[in-house]
């Protein structure tokens, strides 16, 4: 049976592009090879070894990790690595073949390596529901999401871009235990999330997900528009010929900078041909600037149309879109804020 594996890419994503250039995925512990470790107590000792100053609690932890990432990842299972570099996204990828320890590494957090076939793009957090976000989030850097049918949903993502949803009646799924998963499989199971920036951003990407789909989202990005200081003029409904929000700045919205705005509302990436139909409905309109809001970002081919444009043309994901939410909330009509209610709290940053 196929399972699913999150391996995070360093706690700034200092590893992300090395992995996709790569086709690996890597662990950074400073421990030798452990392709002759055949039980994870075998593990424990060269964990033991190398960080004697360490909590015992947090040796086991180290212990746990490293030996699902040499031992229990097999070839075809999913590795899901969540994106620091591009936030709101996630990078899916298939086990093909077994643990190597690349002793030649000049990087010693790249050492410990899984030969991974990357997809060639990255898959939003929009397509993701949230039961299955809240499972990503969990605080290791390698673990077994389970919980919910994860593996099948990521599997279904990995294949077709699109989570399904736990489709499973309540109180038939079995719970998660070291009964169900194995004792050296438990501790690496399903564990506890923390509410990090990145996860309560999910969260209310989620809550915009449910509630502003298709037009709505038009209304929403009109709404931060005119408080940024644009005056807004929204497309009805139906064909708009590319063009969903003419904006301009002064009373009339007729001076400079006009502004031209697509609005795709789909949680799949745009491709080149949407990019391109906003710069002839700048060109139609003799617009000063365009804007794609794409929930479910672009393609690379679209990305790379987008960069020859970039003095007049901006792309807004989903990850950017919240970032102007949350710039211009205190700003937005009483009605809109209703929707989305959103509390300002001070937090610690702990990866500062």
């Amino acid at each position: 049976m196929v399972k699913a594996w999150v391996v995070r890419a360093g706690s700034v994503g200092e590893q992300e592009q090395a992995n996709l250039e790569s086709g690996t995925a890597a662990i950074g512990w400073e421990v030798g090879d452990l392709s002759a470790c055949t039980s994870r107590e075998d593990v424990r000792t060269m964990i033991d070894a190398v960080y004697p100053n360490d909590s015992s609690g947090r040796r086991a932890n180290a212990t746990g990790q490293v030996w699902a990432f040499s031992n229990a990842i097999a070839r075809g299972d999913i590795i899901v690595m969540p994106s620091k570099r591009r936030p709101g996204y996630v990078y899916l990828g298939r086990c093909a073949g077994n643990y190597r320890y690349a002793a030649d590494e000049a990087d010693r957090g790249r050492r410990h390596q899984l030969p991974v076939k990357w997809l060639p793009e990255p898959v939003s957090k929009s397509v993701i529901k949230d039961d299955l976000l809240y499972s990503l989030n969990g605080i290791m850097t390698v673990f077994n999401p389970s919980r919910n049918n994860a593996a099948e949903r990521i599997l279904a993502l990995y294949e077709k871009g699109a989570d399904p949803g736990n489709n499973t009646p309540a109180g038939s799924q079995p719970e998660t235990s070291s009964h169900t998963v194995g004792t050296e499989m438990a501790e690496v199971t399903d564990p506890d999330p923390v509410p990090t920036l990145e996860a309560i951003r999910d969260r209310i990407r989620t809550h915009l997900v449910e509630n502003f789909a298709g037009h709505k989202l038009t209304h929403l990005v009109a709404d931060i528009l005119e408080a940024l200081g644009f005056h807004c003029e929204v497309s009805p409904p139906g064909p708009d010929g590319g063009v969903d929000i003419l904006a301009g700045r002064g009373p009339l919205g007729l001076d400079s900078p006009t502004l031209i705005v697509e609005v795709k509302s789909e949680p799949s990436a745009v491709d080149v041909k949407v990019v391109r139909g906003l710069h002839s409905a700048m060109t139609q309109h003799r617009a000063d600037q365009g804007l794609l809001v794409a929930w479910g970002g672009v393609t690379r081919a679209a990305d790379r149309e987008f960069l020859r444009d970039r003095t007049s043309f901006r792309i807004w994901d989903s990850e950017e879109l919240l970032s102007r939410l949350f710039e211009t909330y205190d700003q937005l009509p009483a009605s809109t804020r209703a929707r989305i209610p959103l509390k300002q709290a001070w937090v610690l940053d702990e990866n500062g």
